[in-house]
């Protein structure tokens, strides 16, 4: 099996089954805008940023594919002096206004699904793309819209494992599901290498800040899980016994 296949096919299989859908009181498939504002430590010495900046010059341009609130590419300024946006939420790309705005950037978005708007995007010095892989079945276009827009580098930032991978304890717990394993972002590294780009993989780990858990935590938590209300003590004794101290991210490069 190619690397294309297996990515292809071992991604659907993260798909919620409909009759858990069915009972869900609304869509699990959230991202509010306020957990993407880039705020926090943005310019931290992750091999995400330092690939970036490399390859970008002083007053260079950085393309952000899936760009939320910008953190991927406001962490790279200085010395990029213009970045532009794409995201298919517009919540997303007022965030990513303002804030170019406030740091005195010159500034553009684009609205809609990456690789469909490519031919309305510009090329950019580095293209950055952050915690998207897992949202594409079919990565062949995308990865090489990403490389046709960069004048430089394309730097990918991704969990090693599925971001929902989290979750599986508390998916057998409350439904007696059985999540995936694949893909991972060794199995990213392979489908890019195929496509005929000399990528890199460099893995890393990030603490998370202990915090007090919120009930917006076990609000967000409950959607995912497409539970009830009435299940918010079950779910909050859970992630008070079980939180999370560290992410395991991977960074994927290549130049162009």
């Amino acid at each position: 099996m190619s690397a294309l296949q297996h990515w292809s096919e071992a991604l659907p299989k993260w798909a919620i089954p409909d009759e858990i859908l069915q009972k869900a009181p609304e869509s699990p498939w959230i991202h509010p805008v306020s957990k993407f504002t880039p705020d926090g430590n943005i310019h931290g010495e992750t091999p995400s940023r330092l690939r970036a900046l490399e390859a970008l010059p002083h007053g260079g341009s950085v393309l952000d594919v899936g760009c939320g609130g910008g953190r991927a590419a406001f962490g790279l300024v200085p010395p990029a002096r213009h970045v532009v946006g794409v995201d298919h939420q517009q919540g997303m790309l007022d965030v990513f206004t303002h804030e170019a705005h406030v740091r005195g950037l010159t500034c553009q978005v684009v609205l809609g699904d990456w690789p469909n708007v490519a031919d309305t995007t510009p090329v950019c010095g580095v293209v950055t793309c952050h915690h998207v892989f897992y949202n594409v079945a079919n990565l062949a276009p995308f990865v090489h819209a990403l490389s046709s827009h960069a004048r430089h580098r394309v730097v990918v930032e991704l969990p090693q494992h599925h971001p929902l991978s989290s979750l599986s304890p508390m998916w057998k717990k409350f439904w007696d599901l059985d999540r995936p394993i694949s893909p991972t972002a060794d199995d990213a590294l392979a489908v890019v290498t195929s496509l005929g780009y000399n990528a890199h993989l460099e893995k890393f780990t990030q603490e998370i800040p202990l915090h007090d858990l919120t009930d917006e935590d076990v609000r967000f938590t409950r959607i995912r899980l497409c539970l009830t209300s009435d299940k918010d003590p079950e779910i909050r004794t859970y992630l008070e016994h079980n939180p999370l101290r560290q992410r395991e991210n991977a960074t994927l490069w290549w130049d162009v």
